[in-house]
């Protein structure tokens, strides 16, 4: 059975969790192909740098006006752009 919090989620809530899930989730493709890979040259690195800071202050928004969608959204996106970024400099770096 689903757990009490999704049926009592109003109209906005669910379309916000819904999109946080649709944009990302479609950071999950490039995180795999960049580790299976482990070729990132194709992937800018300023643009990566650039996206997460955006995401992390999108991520402290979220937190500040309580946007529990935002926040959600954010925090996993921060962790997988940051993988691809992290992935990105360990291959510089060689």
């Amino acid at each position: 059975m689903a757990p009490d919090f999704i049926f009592n989620l109003d109209f906005q809530t669910a379309l916000g969790y819904f999109a946080a899930t649709l944009t990302t989730l479609s950071f999950l493709p490039q995180v795999i192909r960049v580790y299976r890979t482990k070729n990132t040259d194709a992937i800018s690195f300023w643009m990566y740098l650039l996206f997460s800071a955006g995401v992390f202050f999108w991520f402290i928004y979220g937190v500040m006006i309580q946007a529990w969608p935002v926040v959600v959204a954010n925090a996993i996106t921060l962790v997988l752009s940051l993988s691809i970024l992290w992935m990105k400099i360990n291959e510089q770096s060689r």
